[in-house]
């Protein structure tokens, strides 16, 4: 049977999600080329190794919480790396250039260093996660649909909600941390307006720094979010009907796997794959 390699047909986007949120803050022809053109992308070490983290943590939760130990979770690196090459061909990617396997070997190296730090920041025998890489999807009073996953809910025998979140970056300088509070602060707007419950704590764990930041939400600042989130939504279904989707050129450019087709590297994006609005009443 033959597999189809088609790019999925463009649809105006119908949903927001932190990471998408960030990436039009960031760069709105950046949203536009990984929401509307689906570009691929090239897989980073720096993200693998955060979704292979991840999803150590997370199967750590599995075992008898006496048995929760650095040794454990360092032994379940080998198959969870097996089971994402697997879910994700293009992984093979990453070290294609590795013949000996060294660095690979570095890599998982430092997998196994950031799991290993994660131990001196928690105490996964005290912990009983009522969800892990939880999907939570909310519809606003405006149609706005809010959707992300959530690394991890604790809920406390009072009843109050924390989420968790891990990192494998440093923690950001103080001038910085507003910016990385955004994506718990949209999740506990999902979980709010999903069960009525504003969660207790908000809690950034950044494995890469050994640093814990914790931030306890009330309702006025869920309140801003959601008014921040219906700006953001706005200008993107403007963006999205006229076509005009600016680069917003920054330090992050040298980042970008789209620089080619990106008008402030000489580039020319993809002819625009919906249909444009005229701003021309005569011409409807």
């Amino acid at each position: 049977m033959e597999t189809s390699t088609e790019k999925p047909a463009a649809a105006p986007p119908a949903s927001l999600s932190p990471s998408r949120a960030s990436d039009f803050m960031q760069c709105p022809l950046l949203y536009r080329f990984r929401v509307i053109d689906k570009l691929p992308e090239k897989p980073s070490e720096a993200a693998t190794r955060g979704t292979l983290v991840h999803a150590v943590l997370e199967r750590l939760f599995d075992t008898p919480a006496g048995e929760r130990t650095a040794p454990r979770a360092a032994s379940l690196i080998p198959g969870q790396w097996d089971r994402l090459r697997e879910a994700r061909p293009e992984l093979a990617e990453l070290f294609v250039d590795d013949a000996e396997g060294e660095r690979m070997t570095r890599w998982l190296g430092d997998v196994e260093r950031l799991v290993e730090r994660w131990f001196t920041l928690e105490d996964p025998t005290r912990l009983e996660p009522v969800e892990r890489e939880l999907f939570v999807e909310a519809e606003l009073d405006s149609g706005l649909k809010l959707r992300g996953i959530i690394d991890r809910v604790d809920v406390a025998p009072t009843g109050e909600v924390r989420i968790v979140d891990y990192k494998t970056g440093k923690a950001p300088r103080p001038e910085y941390a507003e910016g990385a509070l955004f994506q718990m602060k949209f999740y506990a707007l999902v979980v709010w307006r999903l069960k009525g419950v504003v969660p207790r704590r908000l809690q950034l764990v950044y494995l890469g720094s050994g640093d814990v930041v914790t931030y306890d939400p009330v309702v006025a600042d869920l309140e801003r979010v959601e008014r921040k989130l219906l700006a953001l939504w706005e200008a993107i279904r403007q963006a999205t009907e006229s076509g005009d989707w600016r680069p917003r050129p920054s330090k992050l450019c040298g980042w970008c796997d789209h620089q080619a087709v990106c008008p402030e590297f000489g580039g020319t994006p993809p002819p625009y794959p919906l249909r444009v609005a005229s701003s021309d009443a005569s011409l409807r």
